[in-house]
């Protein structure tokens, strides 16, 4: 046994002789004060962490009940590999003194030698086991070398353009090997990033990943980014690692003088594990007062589909939970991370996030996913599904593999998804009773707060503050979520026969309510609060929308009440004809905006809209009988006050008002720190830009002009023709022709844009058989129609 072993295990000895009769809490220090053979005492303390936890796992191995804490003094801990903390030590603590002075690092430090390359870039050689993406310069992460440049305005990858690959780009690099490309997704829902391993002989880069979106698409042509070129290292705050010579290439920002910086560069993925079993939990661990920072990307690890949302995730996070049961994570920052901050994954209960500062990385901030085998008949892409007769058809979980009862609470959360695009603030998907309150999320590239699936609900979403989100996406909402659960089916004629004949089949994964509720939502680039494809069993009340709206697509049994919508209203995309939704009590900036409903729901009533015309579109379906237009009397909505007079009309309506100073974080170092939405100019609601309908061959169409139709038809773009109604006889219905819903996208092989476009198409090609693309049923269907 080394020495050093011995005196540990003496020491050990000792202190347990002192503390077996009361069981008091053992403190474990550590400082970066070096000390001869350090112990863990106060006078002793250990110099890193790593030390710490091995003496904890030692104490315990003796001790099994033993309460230990491991405190940390000011200073910069480098972990060579991540702390991993077992059912072993259930109970643990692990304190720093504060964020701002106990920092947690993913990184090495580098002692670089370096020699002037050119007249602007240093070159240096480094340890050849090093193998980082982030490179940090006096704790302020530099730019990977890239193409275009970064761009801190930009709105898309800081920087995009076309041609971030193309051949002639290419042809301009030695060595292309090792480059990262990053593209949105073709309809901008998330994103995508592959390695480049070479180049064909075509010229053209091959490509390997893609993996990290569900929703299958050509990259985007337009909003492109390529990395870890050589040959575009061409500004100040670049720089190259060639991992072949072990260089490194760096073209300094102005003022920074090397010989008196600290150069530092990631090395881990991850810091702190916390894993345990269903059968084994790890029990009342609990990480507070410092900060994490400094960890590589993880954009091309494994991912793997939630399900059928749009989404595909890394099982991994700096900070990351499994199979634990009342652990806490308080009071810390996360900042400069590459991938995921902190997951709960599979089995999970009473995880409590608060208090925390989260900006700046790479992925998500808070994440609970469960693992899919406890869903019934689960079904894992958008065309994927599960025959009814093959169908598992009991209610709720398989197993217990999933988190629940959790909290995310007083956090501030932004600038998180600086590289992945499929992110969120708060990311729920195959989970139950997750309570989401009172935290501030915005600056964020899709949503603030997402919810991938019906299973099994039961969350509470409660003042949060959720703006600037959709930033470098589309389709989305700052609230968002997805219902592709057992009743639900790509085909939606299929969908509405299984609906009719099961009316409750949602609550078989939607088992219990989700509640939104006393929430700010404010979304320039999509919906304030976006309930899409199948999203069942919501009570959504006393929230404060902006600008966007709500969007309600098919679903069943949405309570939307006692809500404010500024400048916007109620968006019903494609209801059932049994939905049984409920909008009432509401506050509404503008007439409906529905597309393509079967029914109108159960209860449309009591809501005031701005003037009667707005009102009067509802009255024709037999809805809003009972409602009123008029001025809501908004006391002081300059300052974010929409509370009405006691005048207002939408008191006699059944309206309430609701507390306005409790949106986002509390916490008082935190909420000094945060950003508020930005105050809405209210809107003239009479105005309408809609594009007209027209007639043609008996058959009503009307260019698409709206990012609310993008969403319902399933489009990349906001445009095409949609046709609204058909006339059975008209030669382009018959033998297989057009059909209602049907989005035009190309005639004769010509781009459709407008129904401009389209009758210039026709005039141009006068031949009795035209070839068209529609989008049907959310996938492009090449068709042939007859046009006299």
């Amino acid at each position: 046994m080394k020495f050093f072993q011995i005196l540990t295990f003496l020491y050990c000895i000792c202190i347990l002789s002192s503390c077996e009769s009361d069981q008091e809490q053992k403190i474990i220090y550590v400082s970066k004060t070096k000390v001869e053979m350090p112990n863990g005492t106060q006078a002793l303390p250990f110099q890193d962490l790593e030390a710490a936890v091995e003496n904890a796992y030692e104490l315990r191995r003796l001790n099994p009940e033993l309460p230990i804490e491991i405190k940390l003094k000011p200073g910069d801990y480098y972990l060579t590999q991540a702390i991993t903390i077992t059912p072993a030590l259930n109970g643990l603590k692990i304190t720093g003194t504060s964020p701002k002075e106990v920092r947690i690092k993913g990184s090495e430090i580098l002692h670089p030698t370096w020699e002037a390359f050119n007249d602007n870039i240093v070159v240096s050689t480094v340890p050849e086991h090093l193998d980082f993406d982030q490179l940090v310069v006096n704790g302020e992460p530099q730019i990977l070398a890239r193409y275009p440049n970064y761009d801190a305005d930009a709105q898309y990858w800081n920087g995009s353009a076309p041609d971030a690959i193309s051949k002639e780009r290419i042809a301009t690099w030695s060595n292309p090997k090792g480059a990262y490309f990053h593209a949105l997704h073709g309809g901008k829902w998330g994103g995508f990033h592959f390695t480049i391993t070479g180049v064909d002989e075509q010229g053209e880069a091959i490509l390997e990943g893609g993996q990290q979106n569900n929703r299958g698409s050509r990259s985007h042509a337009e909003f492109r980014m390529v990395e870890n070129v050589f040959e575009e290292l061409d500004s100040p705050g670049e720089w190259f690692l060639d991992k072949a010579s072990h260089k490194l290439y760096y073209w300094p920002k102005e003022n920074t003088n090397l010989e008196d910086s600290t150069i530092e560069v990631a090395v881990l993925k991850d810091l702190i594990q916390v894993v345990g079993t269903l059968e084994e939990p790890v029990k009342d661990v609990e990480i507070s007062g410092m900060s994490f920072q400094h960890t590589k990307r993880t954009i091309m690890e494994d991912y793997e589909p939630l399900l059928r949302s749009d989404w595909s995730i890394y099982r991994g996070s700096v900070v990351f939970f499994e199979g634990t049961e009342n652990c806490i994570v308080q009071d810390n920052e996360f900042v400069h991370l590459g991938g995921n901050v902190i997951m709960a994954s599979k089995y999970n209960r009473g995880l409590q996030v608060t208090g925390n500062h989260i900006h700046d990385n790479g992925a998500s901030a808070v994440s609970f996913v469960g693992d899919p085998s406890a869903v019934r008949s689960p079904s894992f892409n958008y065309g994927q599904f599960v025959d009814l007769k093959d169908m598992d058809t009991l209610a709720g979980s398989k197993n217990e593999l999933y988190p629940r009862d959790c909290i995310v609470e007083d956090n501030l959360i932004h600038r998180i998804g600086r590289i992945e695009k499929q992110t969120a603030g708060v990311e729920i998907a195959i989970a139950m009773d997750i309570t989401v309150s009172h935290n501030s999320i915005y600056d964020v590239p899709r949503a603030g707060i997402n919810i991938g699936d019906g299973t099994w609900g039961g969350h509470v979403l409660q003042f949060n503050d959720v703006f600037n989100t959709v930033l470098e996406t589309h389709d989305h909402g700052s609230f968002n979520s997805w219902g592709r659960d057992r009743f639900w089916h790509p085909k939606r004629g299929v969908m509405d026969s299984i609906t009719t004949k099961i009316p409750d089949m949602y609550t078989w994964d939607a088992v219990k309510t989700t509640i939104i509720r006393n929430n700010r939502f404010r979304c320039d680039h999509g919906w304030d609060i976006d309930l899409d494809d199948g999203s069942s069993n919501y009570h959504i009340y006393n929230n404060l929308l902006l600008n966007s709206g709500l969007k309600l697509r098919e679903g069943f049994n949405r309570v939307v009440e006692n809500n404010i919508m500024v400048n916007n209203s109620l968006h019903p995309h494609v209801w059932f004809a049994n939905s049984e939704d409920v909008f009432k009590h509401n506050i509404v900036g503008n007439a409906y905006q529905d597309v393509g409903l079967l029914g109108w729901g159960k209860e449309l009533d009591y809501n005031l809209f701005p003037n009667e015309e707005s009102m009067m579109k509802s009255q024709i379906y037999d809805r809003d009988l009972h409602s009123a237009y008029g001025d809501p009397q908004f006391k002081d909505p300059e300052h974010l006050d929409f509370t009405v007079a006691e005048t207002s009309p939408a008191l006699k309506l059944g309206f309430t008002n609701f507390p306005m100073d409790k949106f986002g974080v509390q916490k008082p170092e935190l909420k000094a720190l945060t950003k508020t939405p930005e105050v809405p100019v209210i809107k003239d609601p009479s105005e309408n830009t809609s594009s007209p309908v027209v007639a043609w061959l008996r058959n009503q169409l009307k260019s698409v002009d709206s990012p609310q139709e993008q969403s319902a038809y399933g489009l990349n773009t906001a445009e095409g023709v949609i046709v609204l109604r058909i006339w059975k006889p008209s030669p382009a219905v018959q033998n297989g022709g057009i059909k209602k819903g049907d989005v035009i996208l190309q005639a004769a092989g010509q781009p459709v844009k407008t129904v401009q476009d389209f009758f210039r198409i026709n005039v141009e090609h006068p031949d009795d058989e035209m070839d068209l693309v529609v989008m049907r049923n959310q996938t492009e269907t090449p068709i042939k129609i007859r046009t006299n």
